[in-house]
This record gives structure tokens, C-alpha cells and sequence, in this order.
């Protein structure tokens, strides 16, 4: 987005950008992106949200207040920001690493699981019944923006809310209706593919080998690690994802997996034919829905790979409030997120599972997933992996990120402007 704010910058645009998203923050926009761009930049939590600000910004009597009002906002966090930053300190790459998570492999209890199968497993117009009990509806009643007050706030005791409790049955009731017709007549299709794949970690980077001969590398995820120094009491690891895989040098098999699932196919054409029926409330619910579908199947899918497919927790009996709270063993980071912030490494995973072939689930130009109902993430099995957020990283590990990838240092910067230490 700071790419986008810099062109329409250079286009001489004066028209307002919004920026949403589960990876964006209000300090990310008004630290990194509003001082790109001389229109008014204003941060919404998601699409549902920008209803109030579109709203402001096409009102003439309310236009130029709200457009001053936020940027004096932006200003007072950009000053707190820049406060909070005036002491942090970061550690040399090399001193990072060698505070890495330190696992000795060799016992028994740390050696990794070996898989029941290697290899890809695809899963094809998948029946959407068996996601129903894996839906987590929290995230639905907050697309409609409603959220109760404490101790009502969560999903199903929303309901008893004074407030929103009546509308937020009503609209739950609706949905329903919508998903039995979704279902039943089939109005939209779920696909997805699960990969465990042999690996072995050098360095910060991880190996993904075509066979179990691990001769040959078809792929590698690239890792970033913590360089924010902690408190200096502590004896917390400096993490990077490549931590969780057993080294190369140690001579153990490990494995990684991934996951990549859509729910999509048919939302943007039913969506459509809502809209042209100026049905826009129908229009948003079966996205809405569709988003809860594709994160259900996800869920239910690394349950799969947990309990079968990699089968290291074969007794596994968790129900949907302990999958919903990472009860189980092992992670599911996604690139794009906290633990790898780099949205490209999600090439590796499409080239390594020939994913828009084998599910049709495709990524554009930006790296975006269409259709949009659609979730992607790596796995990893070991009992002492943990999610973690990578946070700023300095120049000196942009510098070697960049040389490991063999690509352009701009390239890397605009991928990760979010999590860097200095200005680019």
C-alpha cells in the first residue's frame, strides 16, 4: 500500500485512500502510508467499516472536518509512535541468531513426527455440511459490526446482549437460511490440497526436498528473525520459523506442510446477481458466509493432517472452542502474517504444490488469493513450535534476506515496509 500511496502520489491523485485488512493497523497507515500521499488516508478495520467513512467523505458539510479531524489523529500517532521508538534497540543479525530457540534434536521427545503420507492430497467440491460444526461465528456478527458489551461480547452469549442481542439473532437466523440454501443447491464449491513435504532447516531458511532421498531442493521458505532486543532479564529465544524444522546438519528428516483452501468458487458470481438485484445485504452475507466456510474448512483440514495425514496426535479430542483457541500441537502461520510478514513467500507453496492447477485457487498480481473466500498457511508439527511475531527488522538483515533470496533489495522492501527499522 505504500507503493500504491507513492503512485497515485506521482499520478497527482486527490482522491481518498482506504486502507483495511487483517494485516494493516491504524499506526501502519498513518506512519508509513499517509505521509506518501497528499489525499486523505484514512485506516478501516475492513470493507464493512468504510460504510461510516465513505459516508463523511461524500458529505459536503461534514467532508472537510472529518478529513482534518483524522489527520491530526494520524499526526498524534505518528508522535507516539516515533516516542515509543526513541529507545528500542536491536540486536546485530548475527547475535540474533545466536539466541535462536535451541532444541537438541537427538532426544527422543524431540524428534519429529514422521508423516503416514508424503506428499499432496487434494480435495475436490468438498461437502460443505462438514464444515458447519468448525464455523467460527465471532468474526460474522463483526463484518455486520455488531459486538455486545462485556459480558456478552462473544458469540453464542452475543445473543443476550440488551443492545445488539435481537439484532444480531435476527441476522444470525438469516444467515441460516442462506447457508441451508447454499448447500443444498449447491450455489457455491470448496476445494482445497494438503502437502507434507521433507524439509530440514539451514539457517534461517528452510529446505523442501522433492523426495525423501532429500538430495534435490524443489523449494525454499526464507525466514525472518527477531532482532527487536528484549528485556534484558530475559532468557526468551529470538525466533524464526526455521527454528521449529530439525537443521540439515543434524542429519534428522523433518517435514513441513501446508494448506491451501477456498470456499469461493461461485460467491463472486452469486454476489453479482444480488447486487444486479440491488439485494447489497444478500450480496455482503454470502461473502460473509463464505469467509466463515473457507476458515472452517482450513480448521477442519489441520485437524485431518494432525490427527491422520502426518498423524502426530492421532487421539486428538478437542472440541470447536479448543481448535478456535490453538489448543493442539504444532502452528499454522501464513506468509503475510506476524511470524513470515513476506506476502511472496506464498510462490514457494503455489509452485510446490502446483496449487492453481491441482484446486484453481489462484494468486494476482498483488499476491492476493481469488477467490477471495480463500485461506493458505504452512505447518509445522513440532511440540515446541509456538506463533511468534517477527516485528521490525534492521537494514543489515533486509541486506542478507535479499542476497538469500537472490532478488532486488527493492524488491524486499516493498513487500516488508511494514516491519522495517529505518526509512527506505
Amino acid at each position: 500500500m505504500i507503493h500504491v500511496a507513492k503512485e497515485m502520489e506521482r499520478a497527482g491523485l486527490k482522491i481518498p485512500l482506504l486502507i483495511g485488512g487483517a494485516t494493516t493497523s491504524k499506526t501502519h497507515a498513518a506512519v508509513k502510508i499517509a505521509p506518501r500521499y497528499q489525499g486523505p488516508t484514512i485506516h478501516c478495520l475492513d470493507a464493512s467499516r468504510s460504510v461510516v467513512v465513505v459516508s463523511n467523505l461524500l458529505d459536503k458539510n461534514l467532508r472537510d472536518d472529518f478529513i482534518a479531524d483524522v489527520q491530526d489523529e494520524y499526526e498524534e500517532v505518528r508522535d507516539d509512535h516515533y516516542d515509543s521508538l526513541k529507545d528500542r534497540r536491536y540486536l546485530s543479525l548475527q547475535e540474533a541468531r545466536s539466541k535462536a530457540l535451541q532444541i537438541e534434536w537427538n532426544l527422543p521427545e524431540n524428534l519429529p513426527p514422521k508423516p503416514n503420507m508424503v506428499g499432496h492430497k487434494v480435495y475436490e467440491d468438498i461437502d460443505l455440511n462438514e464444515l458447519l460444526p468448525y464455523i467460527d461465528w465471532n468474526p460474522f456478527f463483526q463484518v455486520w459490526q455488531l459486538r455486545g458489551k462485556y459480558p456478552n461480547r462473544g458469540y453464542p452469549k452475543l445473543f443476550k446482549d440488551a443492545t445488539v442481542g435481537e439484532e444480531a439473532r435476527r441476522i444470525f437466523d438469516e444467515a441460516q437460511i442462506m447457508v441451508r440454501d447454499l448447500i443444498d443447491n449447491r450455489r457455491i464449491r470448496a476445494s482445497a490440497i494438503i502437502s507434507i513435504l521433507p524439509a530440514n532447516a539451514k539457517g534461517d531458511d528452510i529446505s523442501v526436498y522433492t523426495d525423501e532421498s532429500r538430495t534435490e531442493v524443489a523449494g525454499t521458505y526464507y525466514g525472518l528473525r527477531q532482532q527487536a532486543e528484549k528485556d534484558k532479564e530475559s532468557t526468551e529465544p529470538y525466533l524464526c520459523l526455521s527454528d521449529f524444522i530439525a537443521p540439515s546438519s543434524t542429519g534428522i528428516p523433518d517435514y513441513i506442510g501446508s494448506i491451501a483452501a477456498s470456499a469461493g468458487f461461485g460467491v463472486d458470481e452469486l454476489a453479482a446477481q444480488y447486487e444486479a438485484d440491488n439485494d447489497d445485504y444478500s450480496a455482503i452475507m454470502v461473502k460473509a458466509l463464505a469467509d466463515r466456510f473457507a476458515e472452517a474448512l482450513t480448521e477442519k483440514l489441520h485437524q485431518d493432517l494432525r490427527r491422520e495425514l502426518w498423524g502426530f496426535a492421532p487421539e486428538e479430542s478437542l472440541d470447536t472452542q479448543d481448535l478456535l483457541s490453538i489448543k493442539y500441537q504444532g502452528i499454522r502461520p501464513a506468509p503475510g502474517y506476524p511470524s513470515q510478514p513476506d506476502h511472496s513467500e506464498k510462490t514457494v507453496m503455489w509452485k510446490l504444490g502446483n496449487i492453481t492447477e491441482t484446486t484453481g485457487i489462484e494468486l494476482t498480481e498483488s499476491l492476493m488469493m481469488h477467490p477471495g473466500a480463500s485461506v493458505c498457511a504452512l505447518v509445522f508439527a513440532h511440540p515446541k513450535s509456538s506463533y511468534f511475531a517477527v516485528g521490525k527488522v534492521t537494514k543489515e538483515q533486509i541486506d542478507d534476506y535479499t542476497a538469500r533470496k537472490n532478488t532486488s533489495l527493492d524488491v524486499v522492501e516493498t513487500w516488508l515496509r511494514p516491519i522495517l527499522a529505518y526509512d527506505s
